[in-house]
């Protein structure tokens, strides 16, 4: 991502855009304060910076079916050159998980699981995942109610001083 200045008006598009990312120029124009061309070279700018990474429908997993939302906690055997690679590839082909990450403490990855129902997850868990090479230990957790998700990014320290940021740079 290179890097941009950001204005007050981006820092309203941008959370008019995470509401909602199907809004006409024209409704966001209203929401932002700006003209619907306006809106137009400044989404422009926000996409081709790499602000705005893309836009998607956001499904409802209940809605379809998918009941169980699980957390793991992957631990590796060992870490050589192979292992991890292998692993991530392995995992990314999987469809039911919808994140993973390399991160830091007890494990070595977390993924984000959905599923149907517990059946369906206990066998992705002992048939899929607890068979790929390398994997010595997984934890898992299923949440039992949902009390907050949402893919809205803050964005309240744009409008921090520049030395307080990286990479993106604020203009009054």
């Amino acid at each position: 991502m290179n890097a941009i200045n950001i204005d007050r008006y981006d820092i309203r598009l941008l959370a008019a855009l995470q509401q909602d990312g199907h809004a006409t120029n024209a409704a966001l124009g209203e929401r932002v304060n700006l003209s619907p061309s306006q809106i137009s070279r400044r989404v422009q700018r926000l996409e081709e910076a790499g602000v705005v990474a893309g836009y998607a429908a956001l499904l409802d997993a209940q809605a379809l079916g998918l009941g169980v939302s699980a957390y793991a906690q992957i631990v590796l055997e060992r870490h050589d050159r192979t292992r991890p690679a292998e692993f991530e590839r392995e995992v990314a082909a999987m469809p039911e998980v919808l994140e993973c990450f390399a991160v830091t403490g007890e494990a070595d990855y977390m993924l984000r699981i959905v599923t149907p129902d517990l059946a369906t997850f206990s066998d992705l868990m002992m048939k899929r995942l607890l068979t790929l090479p390398g994997v010595a230990q997984v934890k898992t957790s299923i949440a039992l109610t949902t009390i907050k998700a949402t893919h809205q990014l803050p964005l309240e320290h744009v409008s921090r001083p520049p030395q307080q940021r990286r990479r993106v740079h604020f203009t009054g």
